[in-house]
């Protein structure tokens, strides 16, 4: 586990797609940890870097695991570990660096809004200088599955927003930030949420997939340049 890349699961099926690829690629050694398995966290002190991915829990929950995965975060970011929050993952490092986890004004679920206009986001001008962002556009189309969302601290800087939950990308410090949307979403992981994630559920099926499927190959390429920025300074 020393000089590795630690990804932290909160729920079995939401796991690093697309970053795995690129981890596998690059022949970067990582492991995983399973919290909804109960599955221990290592000592973070020899850790070249860490993931933390989404889940169904909030960050607002007083149970030992949030609790647990809180302090962990806050040791991690204090240490300057270089760390990648996505969802939920995003809501803990707010957590953890004592910003608010609130209720979205809008839920976000899937890839078009109630209008049926593709969620998206804007990088701010601190967000265009942001070498996470090299060779990336400044708007993207995203997918979102989130009913939270953060009210960021004064020692944390907006990257990118959104038009109806604002704080949509993070950072705190120089190697630490956090995403709201899921660039890690591959087709594959896609046809197991739908059939298993309780927001998804509720959605036609097909038009999910065809949603995907006419932002894919973008949506692809964006989510592995913004994973190769993030890792390109750590190895």
């Amino acid at each position: 586990m020393k000089n590795e890349i630690l990804i932290i699961k909160n729920i079995t099926r939401e796991g690093p797609g697309l970053l795995e690829t690129e981890l596998k690629g690059k022949g970067i050694s990582y492991f995983i940890r399973d919290l909804s398995r109960r599955q221990i966290l290592p000592s973070f002190e020899e850790l070249k870097a860490v993931v933390v991915l989404g889940g169904p829990d909030s960050a607002n929950d007083d149970t030992e695991k949030m609790n647990n995965e809180i302090d962990f975060v806050r040791k991690v970011i204090n240490a300057n570990i270089p760390y990648l929050g996505i969802c939920l993952g995003m809501q803990i490092l707010v957590k953890a660096a004592e910003g608010e986890v609130v209720n979205c004004p809008v839920k976000e679920v899937g890839f078009k809004d109630s209008e049926g206009k593709n969620y998206s986001i804007e990088l701010t001008d601190e967000g265009r200088k942001d070498p996470l962002f090299n060779d990336l556009d400044n708007s993207f189309n995203v997918f979102h599955l989130h009913g939270e969302t953060v009210e960021l601290p004064d020692n944390m800087t907006l990257l990118a927003k959104g038009k109806h939950c604002k704080n949509q990308i993070v950072k705190t410090g120089s190697n630490a930030y956090g995403i709201q949307c899921h660039f890690e979403l591959t087709p594959e992981m896609l046809d197991i949420w739908i059939d298993e994630d309780p927001d998804l559920m509720q959605l036609d099926k097909r038009q999910l997939k065809a949603d995907f499927k006419a932002i894919q190959d973008e949506y692809i390429k964006t989510g592995q340049q913004l994973f190769r920025n993030f890792l390109s300074p750590v190895f």
